[in-house]
């Protein structure tokens, strides 16, 4: 048994994934492929490796696309893997996957515990399309048991490219500081017009209202972003009203790209 965990959070029993290879027990390396390819390099010896990284990377791309080119319309959503499942962000995380096959999308998030399982049960009872992008990180985390089409990456820039691509809006339920680069990846993306405008929405204002006050009145008061940025965040406590923002908004930005 393995005691790389992330904070109460053991995935005991389900492996560590490294691309199509599965480890567990004393097989689980100390570092991740990532941090391999970002450490400076010693002598010269990555000039005769990094050109086969670079296949690699390649082929985690082809993969991706070839999983999930598919799927139809999607929503990806996004939370901390450390909430337990008697917690009520649990149970808002499974109606939000619920809701969104209800209305005809599929649902994708990291593929882990905590929010993502929790979407993903909701989406995957509902008879929907259940999509995990799973990440080699260096405890045991695995794919959660409600994912029905999954794909394990090595390199978080590729996982991240197939969140975008594939996604028709993003629903972000509390989380920590995964979910904190994904949702402030995604809106630099869409203020940067490196990708179309879609709906993202943070569930939980509670949770959320403390940075939107800091967003609005320190940083769009000192002039780092524009009070008009912030109109790309829509915040509720509701599940039902999370999805209907992510269709209403999603037919208004594709009414205005018509026009």
């Amino acid at each position: 048994m393995s005691e790389r965990t992330d904070e109460g959070v053991p995935e005991v029993g389900r492996g560590y994934r490294k691309g199509p290879l599965l480890l567990r027990g004393t097989q689980i390396p100390t570092s991740t492929t990532d941090q391999r390819l970002l450490a400076p390099g010693e002598g010269s010896e990555w000039v005769h490796s990094d050109p086969w990284r670079v296949m690699r990377i390649q082929a985690e791309f082809v993969e991706g696309f070839g999983a999930l080119a598919e799927v139809g319309p999607a929503v990806s959503v996004f939370g901390s893997a450390r909430t337990a499942p008697d917690h009520p962000d649990y149970a808002l995380g499974e109606l939000v996957g619920k809701l969104l096959v209800a209305s005809g999308y599929s649902v994708i998030t990291g593929g882990g515990p905590g929010i993502m399982e929790a979407a993903n049960k909701g989406a995957a009872e509902a008879g929907g399309t259940s999509v995990g992008l799973g990440i080699e990180l260096p405890f045991e985390q695995g794919m959660n048991e409600h994912v029905n089409r999954g794909v394990s990456f090595r390199y978080f820039f590729a996982r991240k490219t197939m969140f975008v691509k594939y996604a028709q809006g993003f629903v972000v339920l509390p989380g920590g500081f995964g979910t904190f680069d994904e949702l402030f990846e995604a809106l630099t993306l869409v203020q940067t017009h490196k990708v179309t405008e879609f709906p993202v929405v943070l569930v939980g204002s509670d949770y959320w209202g403390g940075l939107l006050d800091w967003l609005r009145t320190v940083v769009a008061a000192r002039g780092m972003i524009k009070e008009s940025d912030l109109d790309l965040l829509y915040v509720t406590d509701s599940a039902e009203d999370a999805v209907s923002h992510v269709i209403r908004r999603g037919r208004q930005l594709a009414a205005e790209r018509r026009a």
